[in-house]
């Protein structure tokens, strides 16, 4: 993402995992849309209603596919992504949960 010229924290980097509020708390303080594998995002930000700046969900795409899959996503759907929205990729689908303020 980065050599696509994306400004891209990667929680790899840490020194240790902050658990899951902590990195969704991040995203929301730097403002990031959050890009991830884990159910659990969307999950915490719908049933708990915790605020976030769009997340980016990859099921089932392969490693050398996600950096494009994530680049068509953030293309194709930037307006939702900063409204709030939550965008699951799939292999041949893509769903979109519209943002608090698209409903």
């Amino acid at each position: 993402m980065r050599e696509g010229g994306h400004d891209a924290t990667w929680i790899g980097e840490l020194a240790e995992d902050p658990g899951d509020d902590e990195v969704l708390a991040m995203a929301v303080r730097e403002g990031r849309i959050l890009v991830t594998l884990d159910k659990d995002f969307g999950e915490m930000t719908v049933v708990r209603e915790l605020p976030h700046c769009g997340i980016v969900r990859l099921v089932n795409i392969s490693v050398r596919r996600q950096a494009a899959a994530i680049l068509g996503v953030l293309q194709t759907y930037a307006d939702s992504l900063g409204q709030g929205a939550i965008v699951t990729v799939e292999p041949g689908r893509v769903r979109l949960r519209p943002g608090r303020d698209e409903a």
